[in-house]
C-alpha cells in the first residue's frame, strides 16, 4: 500500500478541485451567454490573478483573449486608428480608441480646431504605448501626418475644399495648417482685393482650395481667393449684363493711382480717371477719396465686352459753371487763385471748378515775349478783370494788366522821338535787343545801331541782359505800340573825324594783326580796322608781310557808310618806282632832244664833205 504524504494530497486535492471546477465551468459555457470583455475586464481581480491565488482555466483565457481581440485595438500597431472624443481637460483631450484603456492628446494638436468637443471623432496614432503612469500617449497630429498626403491629394484631384490653420506669416504669403502639412497661402492668394494687413488672418480658420503640389519638395500651395473666385464670376456676369451708362452704383475704392481711381462694384472693376473725381484740379487723387472708402459713382462708359468700365465722381454733383452767378459780366473784376501755369498764362479758379485763363500777354503792357513764370506762381491769390466770358462753351478768360494804366497812353509826350532815356536789357535776338524804359514800354535796338565802329555778329557780344544802356528814340509807332531805339546815337560818330585822318592816300604806319585767306587785318586804332589784300602785301624785296611785322600803308579805300578801310603796303613803292621811271624818261627824253642835230649843221658837213671830194679830185 502506497502511503502518501500531506504535501501530495493536498496537491492531488487541488488538482481534483481545478478539474470539477472547469468541467463545471465548460458545462456552464454552453448554457451561458458570452461575458462582455469589459465588464469582465471590470469584475476580474487582477491582484488576485498576479499572486496566483486565483487562477483562470486556460479555455477560459484564450476565450477572453479571442475577445479582446476581436474588440479591441491593438495596441502595438502603427496604424491610424479613429477614436471619440469622452472627456476635455484645460491641457489635454482624452480619447476613446476602443483599446485596453484611453489615451491622451495634447490640445495643442487641435488648434486648427478650436470647437472641438465632446463626441467628435478624430485620427489618432499611438505615440506612447505605457508612459511613467501607465498612461497611453495618442498623438493626432502624427496621424494627421500620415494621411494628409493622401487627403491633399484628394482634395486636389477632386477641387474639393479643405479647412486650414493660419499659423504665421511668411515672405509673401502665409503658412497654413491643412491635415497638419504645412502649406502656402500667397499672399495673392488671399483675397480678391488687395490685403495690406496679413496679421489679421494668423489664428483664423478659414477654407481653402489646393492649387498646386509639389511631391518631390514635399510643398502645398493653397488659395482662398479660388473660392470666391466662382461666387464673384458669377456676381460679374451678372452685374455686367445689368450696367447701362448713366447707372449710379455703390462701390468700394479699392485701389489709388496717379492717374485715377480703381472702384470694386461688387466683382467688378471700374476706373475714375483723376479728371472725373473733382470738377477743381487735383494734383492726386488721394486728396478726394481714400482706400476702402464706400461712394456712389456713375458709368460713363465701358468697352464692347465691359471689361474696361470708365466711372465718373464729379458727374453726380452739379457743374459749377452752372452754379456760377449771373452777375459775372464782362468787365467785373474776380478774385481767384492761380492752379495752373504754362508757358502761354495762367489759370486762376474764380470758384469751386471755374477756371479763367490769363494769357501771357494779358499780364503786362510789355509787348516783347515773356512766360506766365515770369509774373505769377501756383497759389498766388490775385485779383483779375472778365475779358470775354462764355457759358455756354464754359470759357472765360482774364487779364491782370487792365488792373493798372496802359503806359502808352501818354507814350509821345514822355518818349518823343530824338529824346534819350536809360533801359534795361531784358532779351535778346539775332537782329536786336529789347529794351525796357518801363514796365509795359519796351523798344528795340537793332544790331546796327549798337555801336558806330564795332563789327557785331550777336548782340550779346555787346551787352548781357540786365545791363544798364543808355538809348535814343528813334522812331515812335503809337499805333503799333512799337519803338525804334539806338545806343551808338548816344555817342559822337567817329567815321566824321576818320574820315579826314584816313583820308585816301594817306600814310600810316602799322603793324599786322592777324593774317587771312585773302590777305591780312591791322588795327590802326580801338575803332579802325584795314584789311590789306594779298597782292598789296608783296615788300620791295619781293617778299610777303608776316604777322606781327610793322610797315607803311597807304589808305587806298574809305567808305564811312560801310565802315571799310582797305590799305596797301606794295602801292607805296611801287608808286616810288613809278616816279623814278617817269623822272628817267624825262630826263632821257631831255637827253634825246640835246642831242639832236640842227639843219644848218647838216649843210655845213654836207658842204665840207663836197668840198674834200673836189679837192680828192684835183689830186688825181
Amino acid at each position: 500500500m502506497e502511503y502518501k504524504s500531506d504535501q501530495q494530497m493536498a496537491e492531488e486535492k487541488a488538482t481534483t478541485e481545478v478539474v470539477d471546477s472547469t468541467e463545471v465551468q465548460v458545462e456552464q459555457k454552453v448554457e451561458t451567454p458570452k461575458q462582455d470583455p469589459k465588464e469582465f475586464l471590470e469584475n476580474f481581480n487582477w491582484e488576485k490573478y498576479e499572486e496566483g491565488i486565483e487562477r483562470v482555466e486556460d479555455a477560459k483565457l484564450e476565450e477572453f483573449e479571442k475577445l479582446v481581440a476581436e474588440n479591441f485595438v491593438d495596441t502595438a500597431d502603427e496604424e491610424v486608428v479613429e477614436g471619440v472624443v469622452t472627456h476635455l481637460t484645460d491641457r489635454e483631450a482624452i480619447i476613446d480608441i476602443n483599446a485596453k484603456s484611453e489615451g491622451v492628446i495634447s490640445l495643442n494638436e487641435f488648434r486648427y480646431n478650436p470647437d472641438l468637443k465632446i463626441g467628435d471623432k478624430v485620427e489618432v496614432l499611438i505615440d506612447i504605448r505605457e508612459d511613467k503612469s501607465g498612461q497611453l500617449v495618442l498623438s493626432h497630429r502624427k496621424a494627421r501626418t500620415i494621411m494628409a498626403w493622401d487627403r491633399v491629394n484628394a482634395a486636389h484631384d477632386k477641387e474639393e475644399v479643405v479647412t486650414g490653420f493660419v499659423k504665421c506669416r511668411t515672405k509673401g504669403g502665409m503658412i497654413v495648417d491643412v491635415f497638419g502639412i504645412e502649406a502656402f497661402l500667397p499672399g495673392s492668394q488671399i483675397d480678391v482685393k488687395p490685403i495690406r494687413d496679413y496679421d489679421q488672418y494668423v489664428g483664423k480658420t478659414m477654407e481653402f482650395k489646393v492649387v498646386k503640389i509639389n511631391h518631390e519638395f514635399k510643398n502645398v500651395v493653397v488659395s482662398h481667393k479660388a473660392l470666391i473666385e466662382a461666387d464673384i464670376e458669377e456676381q460679374k456676369k451678372e452685374i455686367i449684363s445689368q450696367l447701362e451708362k448713366g447707372q449710379v452704383l455703390e462701390g468700394i475704392v479699392k485701389n489709388i493711382t496717379s492717374y485715377g481711381v480703381f472702384i470694386d462694384l461688387g466683382g467688378v472693376d471700374g476706373l475714375v480717371h483723376i479728371t472725373d473725381l473733382s470738377w477743381s484740379r487735383i494734383n492726386h487723387p488721394n486728396e478726394v477719396v481714400e482706400l476702402d472708402q464706400k461712394l456712389n459713382v456713375v458709368i460713363l462708359d465701358f468697352d464692347d465686352n465691359k471689361s474696361r468700365i470708365q466711372l465718373g465722381l464729379k458727374q453726380l454733383e452739379k457743374h459749377p459753371w452752372d452754379a456760377l452767378g449771373d452777375e459775372i459780366k464782362i468787365g467785373d473784376k474776380v478774385k481767384g487763385k492761380v492752379v495752373v501755369i504754362a508757358d502761354y498764362g495762367a489759370f486762376l479758379e474764380v470758384a469751386e471748378g471755374v477756371e479763367g485763363l490769363i494769357h501771357v500777354s494779358e499780364m503786362s503792357w510789355s509787348t516783347h515775349l515773356r512766360s506766365a513764370q515770369d509774373f505769377v506762381k501756383v497759389g498766388d491769390e490775385l485779383e483779375a478783370v472778365v475779358l470775354t466770358l462764355d457759358r455756354e462753351d464754359r470759357k472765360m478768360s482774364l487779364g491782370i494788366k487792365q488792373l493798372t494804366p496802359d503806359p502808352w497812353t501818354d507814350i509821345t509826350s514822355k518818349y518823343p522821338v530824338g529824346s534819350r532815356h536809360k533801359g534795361i536789357v531784358r532779351n535778346f535776338t539775332n537782329f536786336g535787343v529789347f529794351v525796357e524804359l518801363e514796365e509795359g514800354i519796351d523798344g528795340l535796338i537793332y544790331i546796327s545801331d549798337l555801336s558806330w565802329t564795332k563789327k557785331i555778329k550777336h548782340p550779346s557780344e555787346f551787352v548781357t541782359v540786365g545791363d544798364t544802356l543808355e538809348v535814343e528814340v528813334l522812331e515812335l509807332d503809337v499805333e503799333g505800340r512799337k519803338l525804334s531805339l539806338g545806343h551808338k546815337q548816344t555817342t559822337e560818330n567817329p567815321w566824321d573825324k576818320y574820315e579826314k585822318e584816313f583820308a585816301l592816300g594817306t600814310v600810316h604806319k602799322a603793324a599786322i594783326t592777324e593774317i587771312v585767306d585773302k590777305g591780312a587785318v591791322i588795327d590802326f586804332n580801338d575803332d579802325i580796322t584795314a584789311f590789306i589784300p594779298q597782292r598789296h602785301m608783296e615788300k620791295e624785296d619781293g617778299k610777303k608781310l608776316n604777322k606781327g611785322e610793322e610797315a607803311e600803308f597807304k589808305i587806298i579805300e574809305f567808305n564811312k557808310e560801310f565802315k571799310r578801310v582797305v590799305v596797301s603796303h606794295t602801292a607805296i613803292f611801287k608808286e616810288e618806282e613809278q616816279r623814278n621811271v617817269k623822272v628817267a624818261k624825262k630826263k632821257a627824253a631831255a637827253a634825246a632832244e640835246e642831242a639832236k642835230p640842227t639843219l644848218g649843221d647838216a649843210n655845213e658837213q654836207l658842204q665840207a664833205l663836197k668840198d674834200k671830194m673836189e679837192a680828192d679830185k684835183k689830186k688825181k
